[in-house]
């Protein structure tokens, strides 16, 4: 469990309730405080939600115990911790792990590895909230909230606070006036699987690109994702002409044994810390620094 402390800033009475949702405390979270073993206080005094605040106030939340999933088990496979505060921690995912366990696959997801990182930690009241979410096969910076304050507090921020870049190897050269663009065209579901492609009826989508170095038939590109859709980047970039390496669903048969993707850098505002931005930035994988390496110049 865990605490946070707030003061009341501004003139005029408010409900504690109302006070904490504005302060991004979901509901589920304050129910959580109240029935299972949490504690929301006011100077220093158990209070109900519809106890009126005034200017000076202090408020403790003792976050109560959220719910066990029955089904999700610790893993001990090991994970790779970039940063931890308090209430979240950014993890570099490596390809073939899934972010969240799956109904067919739920021994081994990255949630599974941060559940048993939590248990040896002796912190068992933590619960990994994945906040930035990463396919299977593509590697990097994913952003875990610690238990459901931090989640719904996370989930106010808007798309544009994130700034997320990506790092990908590509089939093709682009031309010398080609090589910054927007890419600004919708993503919708094909067919019954899995697989998505650019449909005027589809969803908004934008991804904007910048070409780092090129190699005979390859190109080293920066992107940068604006809008969240599955297989974004894989489809936009297959759209325009240059799929990526290792890319089974959307690709041309290379050898590669995943798409070279990595989330690279992350940018965002830190919610428990006002006017502090967090900027984390890491190496590409070494199987993807190989496959340029040995591209033929």
């Amino acid at each position: 469990m865990t605490l946070f402390k707030l003061h009341v800033a501004e003139k005029g009475p408010k409900k504690l309730g109302s006070f904490l949702l504005k302060n991004s405390f979901s509901k589920r979270a304050i129910n959580n405080a109240k029935n299972h073993n949490g504690m929301i206080l006011v100077n220093h005094k158990r209070r109900y939600t519809s106890y009126h605040l005034q200017v000076g106030d202090e408020v403790l939340f003792l976050t109560g115990e959220e719910k066990n999933n029955p089904w999700l088990r610790p893993s001990n496979a090991p994970i790779n911790i970039i940063q931890e505060k308090k209430n979240y921690l950014i993890v570099n995912k490596p390809a073939g792990v899934l972010s969240i366990p799956s109904r067919y696959e739920d021994d081994d997801a990255l949630v599974n590895r941060l559940m048993g990182y939590f248990k040896r930690e002796k912190e068992i009241d933590l619960k990994p909230h994945v906040i930035t979410r990463l396919d299977r096969n593509t590697s990097g910076l994913v952003l875990i909230g610690k238990n459901a304050v931090a989640h719904a507090r996370f989930s106010k921020l808007g798309k544009d606070d994130f700034v997320k870049k990506y790092h990908a190897i590509v089939h093709g050269n682009f031309s010398d006036h080609n090589l910054t663009g927007v890419i600004e065209l919708p993503i919708g579901k094909k067919g019954r699987g899995v697989k998505r492609s650019v449909l005027m009826s589809g969803k908004k989508a934008k991804t904007t690109y910048k070409v780092l170095k090129q190699k005979k038939g390859a190109s080293l590109v920066e992107l940068r994702l604006y809008t969240g859709r599955t297989h974004q980047i894989r489809v936009h970039m297959q759209y325009i002409g240059h799929p990526l390496f290792g890319d089974k669903l959307y690709g041309i048969g290379d050898k590669f044994p995943h798409q070279a993707l990595n989330c690279f850098y992350l940018d965002f505002p830190d919610p428990f810390a006002e006017g502090r931005n967090v900027r984390v930035k890491i190496f590409d994988p070494e199987d993807m620094r190989l496959l340029w390496n040995n591209l033929e110049s």
